[in-house]
């Protein structure tokens, strides 16, 4: 069966035009992926920033640049669907039954390859929608703690004295426990020390009673106990005092 010029051209033209505009879907789809890329590690970037100027600067340019591409990306995609169109309209026209099983799968190959870059597009274009509306968001939410904070400044300052005032308190409070659990350890222990000497002197008088020899030793060792305990007596009243005034200054 004879094909001519009028049966050929138009094929080879649908197939260069489908190959060129899925070659041109190609870059534009690289292009808009590494777009939707840099705004989000651009946001992340600024996410600590508090300046309002140059994000904001940026943000409307690459939403510009956004949708400048969408729309470019969307024209792309209906020619490449009505060129598929066309090439699906000529595997019906007559005198292609010969060739139909190749114009089927170079046919369903540009599908396939439309098919893909629609999904890759709808999904790129979705998540970076989604990104936007999250740091849209966000940036609210920070833009109305920052105008809470700077409306009740003298609100803060108060409670912020209120609660050095306390911790205050607390610690003095903690401090005289401290001071309480001291004095009354030295007091045990006191009486520990006491409940010693009081059997140690038994046993020395025992001793001096049965050796007279040594009762004047025995009585000057008791005079410097009790000068020594008069001492010690003072010693740890003085400190007392000293702690009971530094924890109620």
């Amino acid at each position: 069966m004879f094909f001519g010029p009028f049966s050929v051209t138009p094929r080879n033209d649908l197939r260069k035009q489908a190959r060129q505009l899925e070659n041109e879907l190609d870059l534009k789809l690289v292009s808009f992926s590494k777009l939707c890329t840099s705004y989000s590690s651009s946001r992340d970037g600024r996410r600590g920033d508090t300046s309002d100027t140059t994000p904001l600067l940026n943000n409307s340019t690459q939403d510009r640049m956004f949708d400048t591409m969408s729309v470019e990306i969307e024209q792309l995609l209906a020619k490449l669907t009505a060129v598929n169109d066309k090439m699906a309209e000529y595997t019906n026209a007559p005198g292609a039954a010969a060739l139909n099983a190749a114009l089927m799968h170079t046919l369903q190959r540009h599908r396939d390859i439309l098919q893909d870059y629609t999904h890759e597009f709808h999904k790129t274009k979705g998540n970076f929608l989604a990104i936007r509306e999250r740091e849209d968001l966000l940036g609210s939410v920070r833009k109305d703690i920052e105008t809470y904070k700077s409306g009740s400044g003298v609100n803060n300052r108060r409670t912020e004295l209120f609660l050095k005032e306390h911790e205050h308190l607390r610690n003095s409070d903690r401090l005289m426990d401290d001071t309480i659990s001291i004095a009354m350890a030295t007091k045990e222990n006191i009486t520990f020390q006491r409940g010693m000497l009081k059997s140690i002197q038994s046993k020395v008088n025992t001793l001096a009673n049965r050796f007279p020899a040594i009762n004047n030793l025995i009585q000057r060792i008791n005079l410097r106990k009790r000068r020594d305990s008069l001492i010690l007596g003072a010693v740890i009243g003085v400190c007392t005092i000293l702690l009971l005034l530094y924890a109620f200054h």
